[in-house]
């Protein structure tokens, strides 16, 4: 059965929670655990961290000062057993999801089986997957964000698209190619089939874009239901593999080396705006926000990131939503704008930490979790 926002609430009310500090910040050993120990540190509160075996160093041996409890499991999945549940609910704990999370642990896991309390709305999470009813371009066009034109079959390319497909052996990764036509498409999908690269039902399955053109930025966000209000944490822009390299390269080795890129996700960078443009990522932040609440009450809470471009006309075009923690650990310290507005640098742990701190001593907890 899936859990429904008032049990999750029902079990924060069973915590015994007196102080703020007594509540525990949970979090999975991948993707941003480091951040949200750290802005949990930052705020004076346990953190427990879920890692996998054979990649738990990170958290247990070189920053092991951020992590009060850690669970070791075989599998990110085994989170769900009753014993691992119920550690963490002896401990007060409120689950911060990251992508590993969504993707590790899975969607129908997290709704139906994880009855601890998670701070967000865990019915969202799976409005990030392309292919799901309801997903994260439904919420674009509610929002009235504008984002790239969306192609319905590789025969309506006739201008520069992007294939937006996962692999075939890391389906957590996407490969992702480009074309400018049809017979472009077929023989880009063909070489990537034949390489192993991707499979034909993936194929089937992608999504086809025209390619946005202009200024890259990934606008980080925190919407706080207790205030009501949108902070911008601030922008950054990935790193990709092995995309950077090739584009380091001169023009003309770039032809020679014809590789079939991919676009892995392996860092990201801080980036500023021209003030003068703020004002609509503010907008498109608080339109996603309501569109949210219509269609996923209670919609938004807590960090969520809209990626795009600035495009030359200066129109902010979003062509990727993330619905939980984004993945970027240098906001807190390349970013202005949460310095401006609070006077110190705040991180997108900081911030969580600090709402779930509020909350508590609000006794409006319920209000933040699922």
């Amino acid at each position: 059965m899936p859990i429904e926002p008032d049990q999750a609430g029902s079990i924060v009310e069973n915590y015994e929670i007196e102080r703020e500090d007594q509540a525990t910040i949970g979090v999975l050993g991948s993707h941003s655990a480091l951040e949200i120990g750290y802005g949990a540190k930052q705020e004076d509160l346990d953190v427990l961290v879920v890692c996998e075996r054979g990649r738990e160093t990170t958290y247990t041996d070189h920053y092991e000062n951020l992590f009060d409890h850690v669970v070791v499991l075989d599998q990110f999945k085994d989170i769900v057993e009753p014993d691992i549940q119920g550690r963490m609910r002896d401990l007060n704990t409120v689950f911060v999801p990251n992508r590993s999370f969504a993707t590790y642990v899975g969607y129908d896991r997290i709704e139906n089986e994880f009855s601890v309390p998670i701070f967000g709305n865990r019915q969202i999470l799976r409005a990030e997957e392309r292919y799901e009813k309801n997903n994260q371009y439904d919420l674009l066009d509610s929002a009235g964000i504008s984002r790239p034109k969306e192609l319905e079959s590789p025969e309506e390319i006739d201008s520069l698209s992007i294939v937006k497909v996962h692999e075939k052996d890391r389906t957590v990764e996407r490969a992702f190619f480009y074309a400018s036509s049809h017979e472009e498409f077929k023989n880009q999908a063909e070489n990537r089939i034949e390489k192993g690269i991707i499979t034909k039902q993936a194929l089937e399955e992608a999504t086809i874009e025209e390619v946005a053109l202009g200024g890259l930025f990934n606008a980080n966000y925190f919407w706080s239901p207790l205030y009501d209000g949108i902070d911008l944490l601030g922008f950054d822009r990935r790193i990709q593999t092995d995309l950077d390299g090739l584009l380091r390269l001169p023009a003309d080795e770039q032809l020679q080396a014809n590789l079939d890129h991919q676009n892995i996700e392996v860092g990201h960078y801080g980036a500023t705006m021209r003030e003068s443009q703020l004002e609509k990522i503010f907008d498109a932040g608080r339109k996603f926000v309501e569109a949210c609440r219509e269609e996923y009450p209670p919609g938004m809470i807590g960090l969520f990131a809209l990626q795009g471009v600035l495009t030359r006309e200066l129109e902010f075009q979003v062509f990727d939503a993330s619905l939980r923690v984004p993945g970027s650990p240098a906001l807190g310290s390349t970013s202005p704008y949460m310095k401006y507005k609070y006077g110190e640098e705040v991180g997108s742990g900081k911030r969580t930490a600090r709402e779930i701190k509020r909350a508590i001593e609000r006794g409006d907890l319920p209000e933040v979790v699922t």
